[in-house]
Parts: structure tokens; sequence; C-alpha cells
């Protein structure tokens, strides 16, 4: 009987193995069908030149919603062994031709492998319809970029972080929260975008009459043209509009910094593409987040209250503009806030003319905590 026993736990351990082995085999299987066809550019074709300390290829990945993203992978130069990796994305609107793809090749210069990728249904990226948005989608975007750095061979699995630039910062730190993979975050020059589409810029729109006015437009919106798009950079500028205005139009629209995969460089994204976004709440366990965070944020922004109020609502577990309380964060002492002396929203896009992105402060904060 005891034989029997043993032969019988014998199958039963095969069988699992095989089962597994199945298992692994089609989940391989169905990864390959959900892959898209991307059609990448080849050709050199971002706002800033090629950094000859840096070696760049396109590459894509998968996500757990089956959308195939397009990115540029960055690596230093003679660089050995297994080296720490950081994903960058961002701002929102924006493609990896721009600010984060320029992020990316400085953190590659100072010794990181760096992945800037374009979001779902955005850029070079697969997904339809076009530049639409998803708080869940998009933080799983992040995600999905450390499984794929993870994978890499030159790369050092245990060392992993993040940047988000502009909404992308409000969404990495989202992402931080949700996936203890990501050692250290930077959120630059960041928008809450689940904040800013419930409650307008500066709480303007902050109440229950507000905010129901904007869901009625939104869903008779749905019904007129669901595909109309609108937020791209007004061109040419009306004479009365606010600085912050003047500076995305000193971005997006001239040499600096145009691109024409951009949706902030020409019409913008869907018009209910940030709809889950406006009834949403991102940064809810941002207090409990353990890992490294830098909010890096303009002196001079007109969006630096979004940085500053987070970083105070993950280190005390609340701020003014959450209406919700939680407990003091665990680990306060690997928190930063760093407010750069007369940098705008747009200077930490790429430095502006005073050169404000302090890039070997972000390297020397990555490589603390990495």
């Amino acid at each position: 009987m005891k034989k029997i026993l043993i032969y019988a736990a014998v199958i039963a351990l095969m069988t699992a193995c095989n089962n597994q082995t199945q298992t692994t085999e089609e989940t391989e299987t169905k990864k390959e069908e959900m892959k898209q066809e991307l059609n990448l550019t080849q050709e050199w074709d971002k706002v800033f030149p090629l950094s000859d300390k840096v070696n760049h290829r396109k590459v894509t990945f998968e996500t757990q919603y089956g959308l195939t993203l397009a990115a540029d992978l960055y690596t230093p130069k003679d660089a050995n062994g297994s080296l720490p990796a950081i994903a960058v994305s961002g701002p929102f609107g924006a493609v990896k031709e721009q600010s984060s793809g320029l992020y990316a090749m400085r953190m590659a210069e100072r010794g990181f492998v760096a992945l800037a990728f374009d979001p779902s249904f955005t850029g070079e990226s697969g997904g339809e319809p076009r530049r639409t948005a998803s708080p869940d989608i998009n933080t799983e975007d992040f995600m999905a970029a450390i499984d794929h750095l993870s994978k890499l061979e030159n790369v050092d699995a245990e060392r992993i972080g993040i940047i988000g630039i502009c909404g992308w910062g409000g969404i990495a730190l989202n992402a931080a929260a949700a996936d203890t993979r990501i050692k250290a975050t930077v959120a630059s020059t960041m928008y809450d975008m689940t904040r800013i589409s419930g409650n307008g810029y500066y709480e303007s729109n902050d109440n229950e009459a507000g905010r129901h006015a904007a869901r009625k437009a939104l869903a008779k919106q749905r019904l007129a043209d669901p595909m109309a798009m609108a937020g791209g950079v007004i061109d040419p500028l009306p004479e009365e509009v606010p600085q912050f205005v003047k500076d995305y139009h000193a971005y997006y629209k001239t040499p600096r910094g145009y691109h024409k995969r951009s949706g902030n460089s020409n019409d913008g994204w869907r018009v209910i593409g940030t709809q889950a976004y406006a009834n949403a709440r991102f940064l809810y366990y941002i207090n409990e987040i353990r890992s490294a965070v830098l909010v890096m944020h303009g002196a001079e922004a007109h969006s630096r209250y979004f940085g500053e109020a987070a970083y105070k609502y993950m280190v005390e577990g609340q701020a003014e503009g959450y209406n919700f309380i939680g407990k003091p964060n665990p680990n306060p002492e690997n928190k930063q806030l760093l407010i750069i002396p007369g940098a705008t929203h747009c200077d930490l896009y790429d430095g502006g003319e005073g050169n404000y992105i302090p890039w070997d402060t972000l390297a020397e904060f990555f490589s603390k905590n990495l």
C-alpha cells in the first residue's frame, strides 16, 4: 500500500509539472498572439540629438491588457554587468521623442539602463482608439515597463526605478504605491491628472454642481462625437493668455519640442479620453510607499501645488486638496521635495534656457536608492 501511495504521489507531481509547463507554454503562445505589429520609425526623429555616450535601439513590450508598447532603450556605452534601470514616461499627451526620451538618455549617460516608452494609445504604441487614457491602463503601462526591464540580461531586476513627467508624475506615484518592485521614483513637474480632471485648476470646479455639469457635457459628447479631439496647445496664441499657456506653446509648438506624433503639439487627445480620471483619485495610498521618492518642481511652475500637496500627503497622510486622511508614512526619511528656483513647469521638460534640470542630482538619488 505504501508503494502505491508513493507511486500515486509521483504521478501527481509529474502531472502538476506537465500542467505547469503547458500553462507556461500556453501563456507564451497567448502573448505572441496578442502582440500587435507596430510600425516603428528607425531613423532618429527626437527633438534632441543623440548623445555619443549611449547606445540606442527601439524595443516593444506587452502590457497585461494585451497592448503592445513602443519604447526607446538607452544604455551606457562600454558598460558591463548588471546595471540599475529606470523606466520613463510623460508628459501627458507627449511622446517618447520629446521630454521622456531626453530624461532616459541623460540617465543612460550616467550609468543606468533607461527605457522611454509611449503610453498605450499614444505615439508609436498600440491601442485603439488613439490618444485616449485610463487610470488603470496608464498605471499598468509603468508596471509593464518594469516587467520588460526585469527580463533584460544587462539589468539588475532588484534595482529598478521610474521617472514620471508632468501628468505622468502622478501616474508614477500611483505605480510606486502599487508595485513594490519599484525601488525609487522621481515625479518631475507633476500633475495629478485625477485631481485636475475632477476639480479643475486650483480647485476652481471642486463642487458637486461643477462636476455634475462636466459629467453631463461628457455624456452628451459621447453621443455627439466620441472621437473628437481637444487639448492640443493653441496656435497661434491669443494676446491674453496665462503665462503657462505661453510656456506650453514655447515647447510644443516650436522646434524646441514639436513632434508630429505628439498630441500636445497637434490636436490633443480625445475629449472623453479623461472621463474616468475625473471620477478617480490616484494618490490614496502614496502615504504607504516605503521606497524612495523625489518630487521635483519648478518654483515658478503653475503646477507646483500638485507636487507640494502630493509630497505632503505622502509623508504626513493629509494635505490641502485631499479630502481623505491617512496615517503618516512609515518611511518618511527617504522622501524628498526638491524645488528648483526660477524654473517654470516646462523648464523641467528639457531644462529650458536656464538648464534647470539637475541631472547629476537625479543620478545621485537613483544611485543611492537602487
